[in-house]
């Protein structure tokens, strides 16, 4: 039968080792969610500088028509509102355009691609009257980037895993070092009352100055 001290010289063990392969899992995230978090706060003292480009072109007649007759076949059967393959590998070949998987908004008149992306926008329309094709690109900064890889705005699905996987790591995280603070607070007196004081505070400011 285990001693008190072997029991807690094995939770210690346990818990250390949960602790600080949890904390370099997130280390470097947090450290940018930190930084982020200053910048979103601080997001009207910051100034950006928008950089826009823009390209014309003409689409293919064959790819013109294409488009033209998957106007009508799917306003009859509700499909999906993507571009076709062939046309998405045109823009991606001739124009450096990524609209893979993209919905756009299909009219008799024209197709229009919104291209929302992280720290910019961007948007693509052609006209099915005559082909004219219309792309438009603005990105706003390393900032506005970080920003919203802080917020998960349009990031897609890989940078969606990784947050929940960082959101799980910090708990764990926390989780752990509030389990070692436990067991560490008989020696260190400061141990409850700095806990106690990292909720009343918030609460506190939650409830004073928030409206």
């Amino acid at each position: 039968m285990s001693t008190p001290q072997q029991q807690r010289a094995f939770w210690l063990r346990h818990l250390h080792n949960w602790h600080w392969i949890s904390s370099a899992i997130c280390l470097i995230a947090m450290m940018l969610f930190a930084v982020t978090g200053f910048t979103l706060n601080h997001a009207g003292d910051i100034e950006a500088h928008p950089k826009t480009s823009q390209k014309t072109g003409q689409i293919p007649d064959h790819l013109r028509q294409q488009l033209s007759k998957e106007v009508t076949q799917r306003s009859q059967k509700g499909a999906d509102t993507q571009l076709p393959e062939e046309f998405v590998q045109w823009l991606a070949n001739q124009h450096h355009i990524d609209a893979a998987g993209k919905p756009a908004e299909w009219t008799p008149e024209e197709i229009y691609l919104p291209l929302p992306r992280p720290g910019g926008d961007a948007w693509l329309r052609v006209n099915l009257g005559d082909g004219a094709m219309e792309y438009e690109k603005t990105e706003r900064g390393v900032i506005a980037y970080l920003n919203d890889l802080h917020k998960g705005r349009n990031t897609g699905k890989a940078w969606s895993w990784f947050l929940d996987i960082f959101a799980l790591a910090c708990l764990i995280f926390c989780i752990t070092g509030l389990f070692l603070l436990k067991m560490h607070a008989t020696n260190r007196r400061l141990t409850w009352p700095l806990v106690a004081a990292g909720l009343v505070i918030p609460l506190v400011l939650s409830i004073m100055f928030i409206h």
